[in-house]
């Protein structure tokens, strides 16, 4: 990581999300049920779109990045981590999944803005 991340992390308080090692690939064995359906629903044969998608933090609460916002999805307080960081992942996939779909994502408010039909 470069010095330019690691301040500008300094500066806004925040880790990057991109930061992280996008070489790891998912272990599909480690697939939630709601990522099985999901996978399934969409016809997909992978996540392609979401191996470099990881649990991270913001500050010292445990986050997802949403790059569509460009900002972090904080996990609920008390919520229990996996031990294992692939287990971790594949819950901050599901979170941001889930949040995207959701009616309370900021995308749905600027579709209901600027469609045009």
């Amino acid at each position: 990581m470069s010095n330019n991340n690691i301040t500008r992390q300094d500066e806004i308080g925040q880790n990057i999300g991109y930061r992280y090692d996008v070489n790891l690939l998912p272990d599909y064995s480690r697939l939630t049920p709601f990522l099985k359906r999901y996978v399934k629903i969409m016809g997909w044969q992978d996540l392609n779109w979401l191996e470099d998608v990881h649990l991270g933090f913001e500050g010292d609460t445990p986050a997802v990045f949403d790059r569509n916002i460009n900002g972090w999805l904080r996990l609920p307080e008390g919520m229990e981590l996996p031990d294992e960081q692939q287990d971790r992942d594949m819950l901050a996939r599901e979170v941001l999944i889930r949040f995207q779909m959701s009616s309370k994502h900021p995308m749905v408010e600027l579709r209901r803005a600027y469609k045009k039909f």
